[in-house]
């Protein structure tokens, strides 16, 4: 995935979440997209960039932390979505 295609799916998922948890959809993208993000190199702050969140440097950093968060947790839960399809199978 390029960062462009990062930043569009950050952007739907954070504008999509209820009021409250907006931070809980960053965190929510870093786990879902860790994987790509990693393999291809990707840095949170052009992700955050891409995604058009946030405005200047600060902002950036304090999102582009709660994307790390996510793909460090990434290495110890799985969406529930996913255990649901597993089941389902």
């Amino acid at each position: 995935m390029t960062v462009q295609e990062l930043g569009t799916a950050l952007s739907a998922m954070y504008n999509n979440a209820p009021e409250g948890k907006k931070a809980t959809s960053i965190h929510l993208f870093g786990i879902k997209y860790a994987k790509v993000i990693q393999q291809e190199g990707h840095t949170a702050k052009s992700i955050i960039q891409s995604a058009k969140l946030g405005n200047g440097e600060k902002d950036y950093l304090s999102y582009a932390t709660e994307i790390t968060k996510g793909v460090n947790l990434a290495a110890y839960v799985i969406e529930k979505s996913r255990i649901q399809a597993l089941l389902d199978e």
